[in-house]
């Protein structure tokens, strides 16, 4: 099979609503965003230049037609994505504090991401065996039959040799219970080559408040991983073989939320492993990827949404002069 697809993704599309002020009767506005953690990382990827394609259900809704069409104005290749005719797309209300933390409340139930079905993936299964590399996000597993599906997608990226990268992307409101969660992110973690978790998913993981100690405790369940730890602002950790290493975060002052950061830091890295390749990633690659990746997401806090907003190659070095 020709792999002529750098990176698929398999997952969530939806809308976020974000905060846009208050009308002149006082009442809130928002504006409604294309997103999704895996559609957002493969934004960045192809605004690097990297062929992307995505596999996932939406609604046939007007929401459903419009992320189709922002997906492929992003140059992201939506033959995989599907249409139900009987659940809607996903929302989420998205609610930023002053330091542009936020909180989100979901409306999926179900939503017609979660209807995604192992045949669905059979379908498309071509996309899988012609990609590099596959991800994949733990909130295709929150309900039946989507997470048969995700499971069936890993399979056959294992038969067909490609790099699998996980990001857990804990929203605890789409859970129904904790004990799921966990379960659904340590199969990530043990299915993985590449793992980009949160300082906040590590703690939920093992109990460590130390990132060191957490991710040596994640590592143990699969050792060949890398492993790449976010720290919001505050930077990110690497770690690969005996390598650790850390980057310093960029802080801006023009923040305003933190909407797709860690799906911006996700492409960026999944960016350096096609350009070195896996078992290439020495220090200095690990280096390189981290402090391109932390400026990446930093401005991507600057500016509202996700999907549509991924800053090009240029801006990126700029920002980093």
């Amino acid at each position: 099979m020709n792999k002529n697809i750098d990176v698929v993704a398999l997952g969530e599309l939806l809308i976020d609503f974000t905060s846009a002020g208050k009308s002149d009767g006082d009442n809130f506005l928002f504006e409604a965003n294309p997103g999704g953690a895996p559609s957002n990382v493969l934004a960045m990827l192809k605004k690097l230049g990297n062929t992307t394609a995505f596999i996932g259900k939406v609604g046939d809704d007007i929401f459903g037609h419009m992320l189709s069409k922002k997906g492929s104005e992003q140059g992201i290749d939506m033959s995989g994505l599907m249409f139900d005719g009987e659940s809607r797309t996903t929302l989420a209300f998205v609610n930023n504090d002053s330091s542009g933390d936020r909180s989100f409340s979901f409306y999926r139930n179900p939503g017609a991401d979660t209807r995604l079905s192992t045949e669905d993936v059979r379908i498309k299964k071509d996309l899988i065996e012609r990609a590099k590399v596959f991800h994949f996000g733990s909130l295709s597993m929150t309900d039946s039959p989507a997470k048969e599906a995700t499971e069936y997608a890993v399979l056959l990226s294992k038969e067909a040799g490609n790099i699998i990268s996980f990001d857990p992307n804990y929203r605890p409101p789409l859970w129904k219970k904790e004990t799921d969660a966990f379960s659904a992110m340590w199969y990530g973690v043990r299915n993985c080559n590449v793992l980009k978790i949160s300082d906040d998913e590590i703690y939920f993981l093992t109990g460590e408040k130390d990132i060191d100690i957490g991710v040596e405790y994640i590592r143990k369940e699969n050792p060949k991983m890398m492993v790449f730890a976010t720290m919001g602002a505050e930077g990110s950790k690497a770690y690969y073989k005996d390598i650790k290493v850390f980057s310093k975060g960029i802080k801006s002052e023009k923040t305003i939320e933190t909407t797709g950061a860690g799906d911006t830091f996700c492409g960026c890295i999944l960016h350096f492993i096609l350009k070195y390749g896996l078992d290439k990633m020495d220090e200095n690659a690990i280096i390189e990827s981290l402090r391109f990746a932390n400026a990446a997401a930093s401005i991507v806090t600057t500016r509202k949404g996700a999907m549509s907003v991924m800053p090009t190659e240029r801006e990126i070095t700029e920002y980093l002069c």
